[in-house]
């Protein structure tokens, strides 16, 4: 229900937005027709809908659509409906039902008031429904009543037929009863001693006003009925008539015992409950009925008379007795608070019929006299009555009085004379309550002063003399002696309850009232009281009377103050001299209560009443001086404190002190005054504790009896506990505030010992005289300073200078520990409000003796101290205490700055001492916008007089000045530059004009010196924030510098400060005047738009959780309406996949920010809930959008705002983690845990990593994984600024790294996202470390639980093998390296920490950590034997491994360099078995991975092992633990471990093409389980493997590969052809071999016809089809070769046409067989060209081809060259390592270029081999030219320099170095002219690999030696310097060493392609080792370090290789090929 509330509010606000909202609330509102049905039944969320319209209806009654309205309409008519339970839902209770008619009247009502048409509307059918709510008040459930109650509350409209036919049948059908008539009743109560005198009610109304009046002089007031007490019993005389004793006794017994009072009774009780009820609804609704219709006259008069029996009736009830009533107890109560609450409606009603009565007539005089003297008598009766306690007998009471105060004010105050006399007995009666006497004068006596207030202030106006004479009869009542003293032989009683309750009264009405005559009126007689009667000597009368003057006197009228404030300072005084006297033996407790309590607590509420300026300032001078006079006379009390008589006086000095501004100037005898009490308080140790040794304690003492010596009280009052009464404790503190300096001449102040001698009375042993008195306050002032000044140094030191140096220094150090410090004063002057700006007033005083400055100094470092201390001590302070102490935190270094220029260098030597330390303590005084204001701008201002016209002072404080600022700026940006720069843009807007002075100049030339960067930075160093690169790229992105991150940048702070701040200063003008011209032309009238549906997620921050538009004007309604379309726009693009222009959205959110900061103004939490949603927006785009670009304006945007406003900072965090969460939600970015977003992993799946393939991200992760960083670094940056100030946001912040860190691990496992990944952690143990804050302390066991989640997740990046990536730019490789750097130095200095702590056996709270866990389940960890061993291993694996990781990421980013790795200490065997099994604990895959990075280390591989075989159960999900148990060992074991592996997940297939070889025999179950995995991946994925599949058939003896080959063929038509194609290829014979081999390939060679034929039986018809036409087309194209053998050389080209023209393109489903992507589509058979060849004639024929994924139109050229006699297996073989590595680079993202052309071997000795496009050999290109490369590149591309020379440049460099590591693992020979490609954009491509691995030309003598072709041409191309040292030469041997390491990754998966063709026949495996070898070339016991040293080295030995240019040369001389 409270969110339909909600809505419709909100559709209220926006009826036409929400129209279909709307409706479908009405939808849901029961029908009109549905309540024409007999039994109508309404649900739940009928009702509720009914009332949601309804409260619509109430805010928005002029709704154009009229059917909300005619719901409610037809809702009302059928009420009488509800009052049966059918039409409720099922267990709907009355209370449900009361509150919804309750809300449904108030709805209406209010609408009903709105709108007229609708309140006619509903007052058509009032009438009927109210009177059939009458006539079924007994119906079930009572909902009748539940319906009349809630009318009596809500009142709906009646037209005036209905309201009379109404009226009637209430006074007809509702019983109306009263007793007797009115004579019945008169007669009944003519015993009544409350008859005597009174006039006889008359049954026609007759009686004259002028015996009214007369008699109501002579009407008795009766005494309560359960008074016991002997002053209730005596008479007391009034307005001339008594009330005997006789009397009194008579009215305490009620009524007599006549027949009538009992029949009364009788008659009462026979009244039902119900008659009651109904009775009193009656009166409720009539009473409503009068205000809402006219009513017919005769009926008024009616309802007059009904009501006015009541009331008679009401005074013979009121009069009975509780003993004569039958009933009893409970019962008896409620009956009675019925009948009770029937006479409060009737009065109720009376009163309401006075408002219709013609004021002018006589009849209507009357009739008002006769009425008021009824309310009296019924309000006396009220009085006496034995109910009077009772709730709803005050509240009748109350009633009455109200209709006697409104009968005052009717017909012009003309009953005011009549009503006065009458009322004043009424008040004395009042009065006369013993029982309301007491701390709560009751209901009754409020109700009285209420009245009395309300008749004197009107008649105030209309006719004072009466008003005068009323309030002079309840005064002089005081004078009136009562007998009961004077009575012989008894004791004199204490005050009576009236005399009290009248003071009392009079008090409480002049305090109400307010009025100077009346003060002046009462005040003489309380003055004359006190002074001469019986108020003069102590008692409760003279309190009450003090207290009652204080009162008055705290009104501020002059002369009552005065004489007040005179007669209670006098009395204090007198006081005093009694106190030790013989006399003070025998004062009553009432004298020292007066002392004591009641003189100080007037004074304290003078002081508090007191507002004119004028009256406090006589007030505190006063009482300032009672204090001095108070301390001189109490010293003079030998052996007792002085505390007792002045710290009673402490609290209202301190009221009066209050609003004191101690920083201005003072009159000398004030400064006396508050040095005089600063003495005493001193000297009688009245001063809080100022050393913290102690706590305080409560009051030791607040009597007379504290006896000993100042110089003890003294001492104890440094040290404490404190001896009196706390409240005292703190109005010392009070007055500290309000204090000013305590020196009152600025020329010897402290020197002239006269004034302070003065202090000391005359007989008192304190005076100078005194030594060892001298001596005690020596050491107390030696305390109180900490010790820093010796007691032997204050020889020179006099005691009462001593007191007076401890007086400054409570005072001094108690400003600082009551209030931090902060001065009282107005609070928009800052640095002026600080306490240091009193207690360096000391240090100006020239001439001062040493000692004394010593003292002084020691003074201000202990207030400094104390300062820091009440600082520190409320850290943990939120909300409004956290605006506080950094308020005082700014104030105080505010004044510090300022103090820089002062003339005085000591001032200036501990101003920068302090701003050093406070700085210190609070970094967050660094962006404190009033301190860098102050900072900035301070120097604008000319310096102080003193100084102008001293150029060498004026030279020394600028170049402090320069100096502080540079390096509060420096220190600013090295902790968190985003806000720094933030900041200083801000203060550049506002300074506005940087030239225009001098001293400006200055500062320009300060900040243009500091620059920040990606560099080195020489502002600062060692692991400062601004060191983390992602926090510097924030910082790039905050300065708005438009900076390109992914290179190195160093920009000056000041000149993009200043663009950026012009550029916001734009925008801000922008909307300035674009809201000008808005308000010039008037506004505009736009279309109605549609409220926006923004997708957004439910916020959780409070404000921002109201989809609202603004409320405060058309212009920020239009604008914003335009900004939040433009953002969603943005949100939808980014969505769709599409791409966010850059500059349209900063400027965008730029201008969008703009508007946003210029509506806070004065009513900012309205505009902040007005721009909510653009708030949100602003945060929440640049997330939805995750790119870097959007992401810098996101963080130069939220810098801004919390820059401009700091006030929105927790609201733009708090949207800020909500975001992050839900980036968390949706896997975006740093993330994204998906596989397919895993970078290389995912991309060489299934053939290098396990998995099944997936399609790859639409968006590239690695932009999302950078817009994560530069959050991420803004976050840090925030996280710097709020660690100390702001607990609010570190709990966001805290929030976010939960949400972070959850399990599972949620992260990406991009390689890209290493750094990121890391500073995220490296901020969560920053985090972490705020328990060692004050602020976070209580939250210090939930850190270390986040601490251990954070190393969880820390752990578990290296759950997976390291991987390599490459964004093609060094600086975000060097940011890596240096990220995790940083998170490896926050490890080590946490482990220095946490053993510093250890050595000094720190034990942690109890309950707050978790150190000393034992043998428990711990929520992170799991089960645990002992949490810190435990969590140091788990450190150490840390360490261990991110030191790995940082030592692979510092190669990856500086590969060329040849430096080795650092160092690292040796780690014992002990040690890596620790590591591996602390690694298995937490995760197995931690293990495996962490084997992975040490592949040579054979103690953890065999650990490792162990720990495998041990948990085999609990490890089947990880592949990468197979090689741990499938091993040749295990095969020939038959180990039981294998029987897991049909439990096993699947690897990838380079793994399951290793069990195939024959090492492991063909096991059953490794079969079975290699078989799984390939049927497991698509059979065209497995298709590249099909060489080794093939191969594989040799081992086959279970003929279990061939089945899979069978059943996977039959899946796939291609995966068949291409088999079929290498079953027909390997037909060939080996080259070379022995016996044993050529009989086991004997039976190879006859397996694979068999093979060959089984799968074209298996060939479906439409299969069959296609095989035919495919290969009967290519054997065709192939055997024009065989063709062309006989021809001459010149005829062959024309045969090639020949034949080609001869065959026939059979369907277009024909593709090329070494590219099966493209579809041929015909031959052109002008494109035969015949190849040279010795013995065979290979010919090269181009195809017309098409993707056959792609456009079928976009027919390309392909050229094929068909080979006979030649065996390609070599090269296919080649080729696929070639194509591996391709692979591994495009994923790792290495920019190297690798061009692994198509080749299939078709036959046997027969093959197709791809042509390369656009290429010409190296030896073709020298048939052209006679220059080398460098000539041939300039004569294609251009000039050397330009951009296509470069360009082509570029292209050779990397495909030389894709190729120079490849060529390192293949070792390809015969690397001639004719075998090197180039292509048309300078690409190199290898080709013809026929001697690879151990084979090489010349029966191989291995001429070339170097591990790949690097000519001397070659070289001139990428190392124009030809000394190694040029760029392009380091480039490519980075990509050397790049594409090395990232084969290195993948070395298994290369070893197993070529191992399965180790018994191939192929000539590379005819000699040596291969497989051996090229292991070798790997090095997999290399460190990274050092196999880029290797890569280094082989680059070099290449590099011009004589051996290289030397088989050139032979090639040349030999076959002719151009070198």
């Amino acid at each position: 229900m409270n969110s339909l509330i909600e809505l419709c509010d909100l559709i209220a606000q926006y009826p036409s937005q929400f129209a279909e909202k709307l409706a479908c609330i009405c939808g849901r509102c029961p029908s009109a027709e549905s309540f024409l049905t007999g039994n109508p039944r309404v649900s739940r969320s009928q009702l509720n809908a009914v009332l949601a319209v309804a409260r619509f209806l109430s805010k928005c009654p002029n709704y154009d659509d009229q059917r909300p309205k005619s719901l409610v309409l037809a809702f009302y008519r059928t009420i009488p409906s509800s009052f049966t339970p059918s039409f409720w839902p099922q267990s709907f209770a009355k209370d449900a039902i009361a509150s919804f008619f309750s809300d449904f009247f108030g709805y209406i009502c209010r609408a009903a008031e709105l709108a007229s048409d609708f309140a006619t509307d509903i007052a058509g059918f009032t009438g009927e429904i109210v009177i059939s709510a009458i006539g079924d008040m007994n119906g079930d459930m009572g909902i009748s009543k539940i319906f009349l109650n809630a009318l009596a509350l809500h009142f709906p409209p009646i037209i005036s037929s209905d309201a009379n036919r109404l009226l009637w049948t209430l006074l007809e059908q509702v019983e109306i009863m009263v007793p007797n008539s009115p004579r019945e009743l008169i007669s009944s109560v003519a015993s009544s001693p409350l008859s005597v005198n009174h006039f006889q009610y008359q049954s026609n109304d007759r009686a004259s006003p002028g015996n009214e009046v007369s008699n109501v002089s002579g009407s008795s007031i009766s005494a309560p009925d359960d008074a016991t007490s002997a002053s209730s019993t005596k008479g007391i005389v009034m307005n001339g008539g008594s009330i005997g004793s006789v009397e009194l006794l008579s009215l305490s017994t009620g009524l007599t015992d006549g027949g009538g009072s009992k029949g009364m009774i009788i008659s009462f009780e026979e009244e039902s409950v119900e008659s009651l009820e109904k009775q009193e609804f009656a009166f409720k609704l009539i009473r409503h009925i009068l205000d809402k219709a006219t009513i017919d006259n005769k009926l008024l008069e009616q309802v007059r008379l009904v009501a006015k029996e009541q009331l008679q009736s009401m005074l013979a009830f009121l009069k009975m007795r509780k003993r004569d009533w039958s009933e009893q107890g409970q019962l008896l109560k409620a009956r009675v608070s019925t009948k009770l609450s029937v006479y409060q409606a009737a009065a109720r009603l009376q009163i309401k019929t006075l408002a219709s009565l013609d004021l002018d007539g006589k009849s209507s005089k009357r009739l008002m006299h006769g009425t008021l003297a009824l309310l009296i008598e019924a309000a006396e009766a009220c009085l006496i009555s034995v109910w009077r306690k009772l709730r709803i007998c005050e509240e009748l009471f109350g009633s009455l009085l109200a209709g006697i105060s409104q009968a005052a004010v009717a017909r012009s105050g003309q009953l005011l004379r009549v009503l006065l006399i009458r009322f004043k007995p009424l008040v004395l009666a009042t009065c006369l309550q013993a029982d309301i006497w007491g701390t709560s004068q009751g209901a009754m006596f409020q109700s009285v002063l209420k009245t009395t207030c309300e008749i004197i202030e009107f008649g105030w106006t209309k006719d004072r003399s009466p008003v005068d004479t009323f309030i002079m009869g309840l005064a002089t009542s005081l004078r009136e002696r009562n007998d009961y003293g004077e009575e012989d032989g008894k004791e004199k009683q204490g005050a009576p309850p009236m005399q009290l309750n009248i003071i009392r009264l009079l008090a409480d009405l002049n305090v109400s009232v307010n009025k100077p005559e009346v003060v002046d009126m009462i005040l003489p007689l309380f003055i004359e009281s006190l002074e001469e009667g019986d108020a003069s000597t102590p008692g409760l009368l003279r309190l009450q009377l003090l207290d009652a003057v204080s009162r008055l006197a705290s009104l501020g009228f002059d002369k009552s103050y005065r004489e007040a404030v005179v007669l209670m300072i006098r009395s204090y005084l007198s006081k005093l001299s009694v106190v030790g006297s013989a006399e003070s033996k025998t004062v009553a407790s009432e004298a020292t209560t007066e002392r004591v309590e009641t003189l100080p607590a007037g004074f304290l509420l003078i002081a508090s009443g007191l507002t004119s300026t004028k009256l406090r300032l006589d007030f505190r001078h006063r009482l300032l001086s009672l204090c001095s006079d108070v301390g001189l006379a109490a010293e003079s009390k030998s052996g007792r404190s002085g505390a007792d008589f002045l710290g009673p006086l402490l609290p209202a000095v301190a009221e009066i002190c209050s609003d004191f501004d101690p920083t201005v100037d003072v009159e000398p005898s004030l400064l006396k005054l508050f040095r005089n009490l600063w003495f005493y308080i001193a000297l009688f140790g009245l001063a809080p504790p100022i050393q913290k040794t102690q706590a305080m304690t409560k009051s030791v003492s607040t009597s007379l009896n504290s006896v000993g010596s100042t110089g003890a009280i003294a001492l104890q009052a440094v040290g404490g506990p404190y001896m009196w009464n706390t409240q005292w404790s703190s109005a010392v503190q009070r007055i500290s505030q309000g204090t000013p300096p305590l020196v009152v001449s600025s020329v010897k102040w402290l020197e002239d010992e006269l004034e302070l001698n003065a202090l000391h009375n005359p007989g008192s042993r304190q005076g100078s005289g005194n030594e060892k008195a001298a001596v005690s306050q020596r050491s107390a002032l030696s305390a109180a300073l900490g010790g820093r000044v010796e007691v032997s140094a204050m020889g020179t030191i006099s005691g009462v200078k001593a007191t007076y140096l401890l007086a400054v220094a409570f005072l001094e150090i108690t400003r600082f520990s009551s209030n931090g410090g902060i001065l009282n004063g107005i609070p928009s002057s800052t640095a002026s409000r600080s306490a240091f700006s009193c207690v360096f007033e000391y240090l100006k005083s020239p001439n001062l003796m040493p000692a004394v400055s010593q003292c002084l100094t020691a003074i201000v470092h202990r207030a400094f101290e104390t300062a820091l201390f009440w600082l520190d001590d409320r850290a943990s302070g939120t909300g409004h205490d956290a605006e506080i102490r950094e308020s005082a935190l700014s104030v105080h270094a505010c004044f510090l700055i300022k103090s820089l220029s002062q003339r005085d260098e000591h001032i200036r030597d501990i101003s920068v001492n302090l701003l050093s330390q406070i700085r210190d303590k609070f970094p967050q005084i660094l962006w404190n916008s009033s301190c860098l204001d102050t900072l900035l701008f301070l120097i604008h201002n000319d310096p102080p007089s003193a100084v102008v016209h001293d150029p060498a002072c004026i030279a020394t404080v600028r170049s402090l000045y320069q100096n502080i600022v540079r390096e509060w700026i420096v220190i600013s940006l090295s902790y968190a530059p985003c806000t720094s720069q933030g900041l200083l843009q801000e203060k550049i807007c506002k300074a506005n004009n940087w030239q225009r002075t001098q001293p400006t100049a200055d500062v320009v030339s300060l900040l243009s010196e500091i620059r920040i960067g990606t560099g080195k930075n020489d502002c600062w160093s060692g692991t400062k924030t601004a060191n983390i690169p992602a926090v510097m790229a924030a910082a790039a992105a905050a300065s708005g510098g438009n900076l390109k991150l992914t290179e190195a940048f160093n920009l000056e702070v000041l000149s993009t400060g200043i663009v950026s701040a012009t550029v916001k200063c734009n925008h801000a003008g922008e909307i300035a005047g674009m809201r000008r011209l808005y308000e010039s032309i008037g506004g505009l009238d736009p279309k109605p738009t549609s409220l926006l549906s923004l997708d957004l997620p439910a916020s959780e921050s409070g404000v921002l959780s109201q989809n609202s538009h603004p409320k405060s004007d058309s212009f920020n309604e239009v604008l914003l309406t335009r900004f939040l379309r433009l953002l969603q726009q943005f949100v939808n693009i980014a969505e769709k996949g599409g791409e966010v222009e850059k500059s349209c959205f900063r400027e965008t959110c730029s201008q969008a920010t703009a508007l946003l900061l210029s509506n806070l103004g004065s009513d900012l939490k309205a505009n902040i809930e007005s721009f909510s949603q653009l708030l949100r927006l602003l945060c929440w785009c640049p997330a939805y959008v995750s790119t870097p670009d959007a992401m810098e304006t996101g963080v130069f945007v939220w810098t801004w705002l919390v820059s401009a406003a700091p006030q929105l900072g927790s609201l733009v965090l708090a949207e800020l983690v909500d975001a992050w969460l839900w980036t968390i939600d949706t896997k975006r970015g740093l993330f994204a845990s998906d596989m397919r977003y895993a970078g290389p992993a995912a991309k060489l799946r299934p053939h290098l990593s396990p998995g099944e393939p997936e399609q790859q991200p639409e968006k590239d992760p690695v932009e999302q994984i950078m817009a994560h960083r530069l959050w991420l670094g803004y976050f840090i940056d925030r996280f710097e600024v709020v660690r100390h100030d702001s607990v609010e946001q570190l709990l966001l912040l805290g929030r976010m790294l939960q949400g972070a860190t959850k399990v599972p691990w949620n992260f990406s496992r991009h390689p890209a996202a290493t750094g990121t990944f890391f500073t995220l952690m490296l901020l969560g143990l920053k985090f972490c470390s705020c328990h060692l804050q004050r602020n976070l302390s209580k939250f210090r066991t939930g850190l270390q639980l986040l601490e251990d989640r954070i190393y969880r997740a820390s752990l578990g990046w290296f759950a997976h093998e390291p991987e390599w990536y490459d964004v093609n730019n060094n600086t975000f490789a060097q940011s890596e390296a240096q990220s995790l750097s940083l998170f490896v130095q926050h490890l080590l200095n946490e482990q220095i920490d946490s053993t510093q702590l250890d050595s000094k056996g720190r034990v942690p709270d109890s309950g707050n950590s978790l150190d000393d866990v034992k043998e428990q389940y711990h929520p992170v960890w799991g089960q645990m034997e002992n949490y810190a061993i435990g969590r140091e291993k788990r450190k150490q694996l840390l360490l261990m491994l991110c030191h790995h990781e940082a030592d692979r990421l510092e190669v990856w980013a500086q590969p060329a360099g040849s430096k080795e790795s650092t160092s690292r200490p040796k780690v014992s065997s002990e040690k890596w078995f620790e590591l591996a099994r602390t690694a298995f604990s937490v995760d197995p895959q931690i293990a495996l991975s962490l084997a992975a990075r040490f592949p040579a280390n054979a103690i953890l591989k065999s650990e490792v092992t162990l720990l495998v075989e041990t948990h085999i159960l609990e490890i089947r999900n990880l592949p990468q633990a197979l090689p741990y148990f499938v091993t040749s060992k295990a095969v020939d074991e038959n180990s039981p471990l294998l029987q897991q592996l049909p439990h096993w997940a699947a690897c990838s297939i380079t793994q399951a093409l290793e069990f195939l070889t024959p090492a492991y025999k063909g096991h059953p179950r490794v079969m079975a389980y290699v078989l799984r995995v390939l049927e497991s991946y698509p059979p065209e994925r497995v298709t590249f493997f099909m060489p080794q599949l093939v191969q594989s058939l040799r081992y086959d003896e279970g003929r279990l590969v061939e089945g899979y080959l069978l059943r996977a063929a039959q899946r796939s038509d291609i995966f068949a052809h291409i088999l079929i194609w290498h079953l027909q290829g390997e037909t060939c014979v080996p080259e070379s071999g022995k016996e044993a081999v050529s009989t086991k390939n004997n039976s190879f060679q006859a397996l694979l016809p068999v093979v060959r034929q089984r799968i074209i039986d298996g060939f479906t018809p439409k299969a069959l089809d296609l095989f035919k036409r495919e290969f009967d087309f290519f054997d065709k194209v192939t055997s024009i070769s065989g063709v062309l053998f006989p021809l001459p050389k010149e005829e062959r080209r024309a045969g090639i046409r020949r034949e080609l023209e001869k065959i026939q393109m059979e369907g277009d489903d024909l593709y090329l067989p070494t590219a099966t992507a493209k579809l041929v589509r015909s031959i052109q058979v002008d494109s035969g060209i015949p190849l040279q060849s010795a013995a065979k004639v290979p010919i090269m024929i181009t195809f017309n081809v098409v993707d056959r994924d792609g456009d079928p139109k976009d027919v390309k050229p392909q050229a094929c060259i068909f080979k006979v006699g030649d065996d390609c297996r070599q090269d296919v073989l080649a080729l696929q390592v070639i194509s591996l590595l391709k692979d591994i680079f495009e994923s790792v993202g290495i920019n190297l270029y690798l061009f692994p052309y198509g080749v299939l071997p078709t036959g046997p000795e027969r093959g197709i081999i791809e042509v390369v496009p656009n290429t010409r050999s190296r030896s073709q290109m020298g048939e052209t030219t006679d220059g080398g490369l460098y000539e041939i590149f300039q004569q294609d591309y251009g000039p050397v320099g330009s951009p296509s020379f470069e360009a082509a440049r570029e292209n050779f460099i990397i495909s030389s170095a894709g190729y120079a590591v490849a060529s390192l693992l293949l070792q390809p020979k015969d690397r001639h002219n004719g075998n090197l490609l180039f292509d048309n954009v300078g690409s190199l491509v290898h080709i013809d690999f026929g001697f690879i691995l151990e084979t090489s030309p010349g029966g191989n003598m291995r001429f070339e030696s170097a591990h790949f072709k690097l000519s001397h041409e070659m070289t001139q191309l990428i190392d124009p310097s030809g000394s190694m040292k040029s760029d392009t030469w380091y480039q490519f041997v980075s990509l050397c060493v790049k594409g090395y390491l990232a084969a290195r990754r993948y070395m298994d998966g290369i070893l197993n392609t070529v191992l399965l063709m180790l018994d191939s026949g192929l000539p590379c495996f005819s000699r040596g080792d291969p497989i051996g070898n090229l292991r070798k070339r790997l090095h997999p016991e290399m460190s990274e370090r050092e196999a880029a040293n290797f890569m280094i080295r082989t680059c070099t030995d290449a590099y011009n290789k004589w051996t290289t240019s030397g088989y050139d040369l032979i090639q040349y001389l030999q076959q002719g090929i151009e070198k």
